[in-house]
């Protein structure tokens, strides 16, 4: 299928989001790729997020429609102005958290397109992200799981570049993931082979984060991942962040004090539980390596750290391996 024709639907998960969600949908709606639907999943909000939704509905559907009008298509602008196929789509979300709001959208029955992509409600997309995305997606295999991430321009309240995220240049794979999430969700965009990895988990799957849980999927059950360096999403830093950037000596100091409080192991533990209903899907080296992660988990130190390095597990950048066999020699990992 050409690019230019696929179809991508839009995951947007909102709470509170009334400040910066304007410039965000703005950003959506100058994509070159102009073939995508938005679906919105409101948590609650009790700010004016839901109005503002309602209103970028309105005028999302404006457009579609005149569009439709001006190609003298009367029997598809009927259809595309109606409420069976709006251009914006809100939905009600589960309450319990972004990364359950995010599921949700992931695994709706009612969602179907050729890509799906992951939306925060206040980062701002470059025009032409969703069409590369879709480029460097287009040379993978469509039969199997293919996810497309990138870095992050990182920008503050105001919109103004204030640096980018971390530089990863070690390749994807599933020794990376099972200790590392590779990118954010908010750069992601998958095929429909990955939207089913995420369909057969399940929306109330147990698990720290929908993009991690998802880079560990698609290379768990030998897909393919894109990384790419040219960043084309810019994540805003501001106070409300739920999830910041993970850059500097203060990000660095609180992944150290997380790992010896103990979560890093108990977000591995969480993962094992919920990869368990992959093992036949996973590829017999996959496979093989997560069982001897696991094992090497319960050994003495010194058999410990000889088995993990027979695993060849590795995180991207030289302070996170540090930091990773530091983890090892205190039994947190």
């Amino acid at each position: 299928m050409p690019q230019t024709d696929a179809s991508v639907a839009i995951l947007l998960a909102t709470l509170n989001g009334e400040r910066y969600l304007p410039e965000q949908l703005d950003s959506i709606r100058a994509q070159t790729h102009g073939r995508w639907t938005l679906w919105a999943s409101d948590d609650d909000s009790s700010d004016s997020t839901r109005a503002v939704l309602e209103r970028y509905r309105n005028t999302f559907s404006e457009i579609r429609h005149a569009r439709a009008l001006s190609a003298e298509d009367a029997a598809s602008s009927s259809t595309e102005g109606g409420t069976t196929d709006e251009r914006l789509q809100i939905l009600t979300g589960p309450a319990r958290g972004f990364v359950a709001n995010f599921l949700s959208l992931a695994c709706h029955t009612g969602i179907e397109a050729d890509y799906f992509a992951f939306c925060d409600q206040d980062d701002v997309w470059a025009p032409g992200k969703l069409a590369r995305a879709l480029t460097l997606l287009s040379g993978c295999d469509q039969n199997k799981p293919a996810l497309y991430c990138a870095r992050t321009e990182l920008i503050d309240a105001h919109g103004q570049h204030i640096g980018l995220s971390p530089h990863f240049g070690r390749p994807p794979s599933f020794a990376n993931a099972l200790v590392q999430s590779l990118a954010g969700g908010n750069t992601m965009v998958f095929n429909r082979p990955a939207r089913a990895l995420l369909k057969q988990a399940g929306a109330a799957v147990d698990v720290i984060t929908h993009d991690w849980w998802l880079y560990l999927l698609v290379t768990g059950c030998g897909g393919r991942v894109i990384y790419d360096h040219e960043p084309l999403t810019g994540y805003r830093q501001h106070a409300h962040n739920l999830v910041g950037a993970n850059r500097g000596w203060r990000a660095r100091l609180e992944r150290i004090h997380m790992l010896f409080r103990g979560d890093f192991r108990h977000s591995i533990d969480r993962h094992f539980r919920a990869l368990d209903a992959f093992s036949a899907q996973m590829s017999e080296d996959n496979l093989h390596l997560l069982e001897r992660f696991g094992r090497s988990r319960r050994l003495p130190l010194l058999q410990r750290l000889h088995e993990f390095r027979r695993c060849g597990l590795y995180r991207q950048t030289a302070f996170g391996n540090a930091g990773l066999w530091a983890g090892l020699c205190f039994n947190k990992i």
